[in-house]
């Protein structure tokens, strides 16, 4: 199965992300695997959120709990993307020594853009309908899922989307609404089902809800305690996710 090139690039230009996958092989545990890597508990879970919903299929697989804050092994896609970050190693060397100055490698981190949003979800387009001086543009996720962004038509012709292109898209945490799978969806949002993974709670401010969609995609929401606690949801509890079209931004490869 061809790899997705969204997952290609961030493989070239974020190796030391899909080094986090040796080291889950290596070690079995997500905390060992994050000490292992010089990183904390929760910047190994971003990376491996951010891995898993690049792919079309999870990269790792979890069980949160138990031995060391939970077991984890690389799926038979994980091996796969771990084979071809050691192939691309050796090719390293070559790349820096090709650079014919310093400035090489500084251009091109400008152009290798990072962004702020917690959630980045690969998808690609396979609608596009015109309203007005805006598109609406549906995306279709992995295994089926699918999501509506809401751009300008001048960000359609820009970004050069049809049907068939693959994009990221882009949402912010604080742009996702936590409902019961009671409550009814705003209409015209975005809705998309799953089951609370991990609450991260913060000192001061909204905890971090992390909630795991049925393609495995993660998607990270902020949510304060009390209302959480009021509503019932807790982990491994079912629960929707809405946003609207218009908080989804969409980003292409370069």
């Amino acid at each position: 199965m061809p790899m997705p090139s969204l997952l290609s690039q961030h493989i070239v230009r974020r190796p030391q992300r899909i080094a986090l996958l040796q080291h889950i092989a290596e070690q079995g545990s997500i905390t060992r695997a994050a000490k292992s890597a010089g990183l904390s508990y929760k910047a190994a879970w971003d990376a491996i959120d951010e891995l898993n919903n690049l792919a079309q299929k999870p990269l790792v697989e979890r069980a949160v709990g138990g031995k060391g804050g939970g077991g984890a092994k690389l799926s038979s896609e994980g091996e796969r993307v771990l084979r071809l970050y050691q192939k691309l190693q050796a090719l390293q060397a070559q790349v820096l020594e090709a650079a014919e100055d310093a400035s090489d490698l500084d251009l091109l981190g400008r152009l290798m853009l990072r962004t702020s949003a917690r959630n980045q979800l690969h998808g690609k387009v396979v609608a596009i309908d015109s309203q007005g001086r805006n598109d609406l543009i549906r995306l279709e996720l992995a295994e089926g899922l699918h999501l509506d962004a809401q751009i300008t038509h001048d960000s359609t012709v820009h970004l050069e989307l049809q049907s068939g292109t693959e994009v990221v898209a882009l949402i912010k945490a604080g742009w996702l609404e936590l409902l019961t799978v009671e409550q009814p969806a705003t209409s015209g949002h975005n809705l998309l089902k799953g089951t609370i993974e991990a609450i991260l709670d913060a000192e001061d401010g909204p905890s971090e809800v992390r909630i795991t969609l049925p393609n495995g995609h993660t998607l990270c929401a902020l949510a304060e305690p009390l209302d959480l606690r009021t509503r019932g949801l807790t982990v491994e509890q079912p629960v929707q996710v809405q946003f609207s079209a218009s908080n989804v931004l969409i980003g292409t490869p370069l």
